[in-house]
C-alpha cells in the first residue's frame, strides 16, 4: 500500500494541499513535472514522497477533489496530472475531460485505481486520459508510467484494458463514425490495441518509424479520438478489436 509505505516519512496535516507550494528547483528542465489529485490525504502524501525519490520526477502539488485538480493545474501547469476517479466534488472523469478541453497544450492525464475493472477508469480514457495505473504498483512502475505518458506515449495495459471493455455492451465496427480506415490503418489500430509502441509497430509492419506516426496520426482523426488510449477504447466499444482477440 502507499500509504504504508511512507508511513514513516509522511506528515500529515488538514492544511495538506493548501500548503503545497513549488520550489523553482521542481521545474528544471528535464524533469517531469507532477500534480497528484487524490482524495485521500495519506495516498497523496505516500506518492508525494516516494515519487520525489524517484530520478527525473518533481511533485509540483496535490489536490483533493476534481475542482481543485483543474484550479492547480491551470496555475502549476505540471506535464502529468496523476488523477484518482472517485474523489467529492468533481470526479476524475469530468475534471480529465476539463483539463484537456482547456488551454493549448494541457497536461496528460494518467487515472490511478485500485481496481482494475472500473468502468470509472474506460470512463476516463474516453475522456481522454492517456493511461491508467493501479495503486498497488511499486512506485518506481509509477514513476516510469508518467515518464512514458510525458514523452507522448500511452500506457494501455491492454490485458487489464479488454477485461474491462469484455464487460460492457460492444456495438459493431459499422458503428464507427465514417472512419474509413484504410487496411493499413486498422492494422495499425489493432496493434495499438495490444499496447505497442510506435518503434514495435514499425518493425512489425516493416514500415519506417515516421511513417507509423503517420498512421496514428491519420487513425486519431478518422476517429475523433484525443490520443492512441483513446482511440483503443474506440476499437473495443465498437467492436472493431475483439477483447481476447486483439494480440
Amino acid at each position: 500500500m502507499i500509504g504504508s509505505q511512507a508511513s514513516a516519512a509522511v506528515a500529515t496535516g488538514p492544511d495538506a494541499t493548501a500548503a503545497v507550494t513549488t520550489d523553482p528547483a521542481d521545474s528544471a528542465p528535464g524533469r517531469t513535472t507532477v500534480l497528484i489529485a487524490d482524495d485521500d490525504e495519506v495516498t497523496r502524501s505516500g506518492l508525494r514522497t516516494l515519487l520525489a525519490m524517484q530520478p527525473g520526477i518533481a511533485v509540483v502539488g496535490e489536490a483533493a477533489d476534481g475542482i481543485e485538480a483543474v484550479e492547480r493545474a491551470a496555475q502549476l501547469r505540471p506535464d502529468v496530472v496523476l488523477m484518482d476517479v472517485r474523489m467529492p466534488r468533481r470526479n476524475g472523469i469530468e475534471a480529465t475531460r476539463q483539463l484537456l478541453a482547456g488551454p493549448v497544450d494541457p497536461p496528460k492525464v494518467v487515472v490511478i485505481t485500485t481496481f482494475e475493472n472500473d468502468d470509472y477508469v474506460t470512463a476516463a480514457l474516453s475522456a481522454g486520459a492517456s493511461g491508467f495505473v493501479l495503486k498497488r504498483l511499486p512506485v518506481p512502475k509509477i514513476a516510469e508510467a508518467v515518464r512514458v505518458v510525458a514523452a507522448g506515449e500511452a500506457i494501455l495495459f491492454p490485458a487489464a484494458l479488454r477485461r474491462m471493455v469484455t464487460t460492457r455492451p460492444l456495438g459493431s465496427a459499422e458503428a464507427l463514425p465514417q472512419a474509413a480506415l484504410t487496411g493499413r490503418e486498422e492494422e495499425v489500430l489493432r496493434l495499438m490495441a495490444t499496447g505497442r509502441s510506435n518503434p514495435d509497430i514499425a518493425e512489425s509492419c516493416r514500415v519506417s518509424l515516421e511513417t507509423v506516426k503517420t498512421h496514428v496520426g491519420n487513425v486519431l482523426t478518422k476517429l475523433g479520438a484525443q490520443n492512441r488510449t483513446h482511440a483503443v477504447v474506440i476499437a473495443y466499444e465498437t467492436g472493431l478489436v475483439v477483447p481476447g482477440v486483439a494480440g
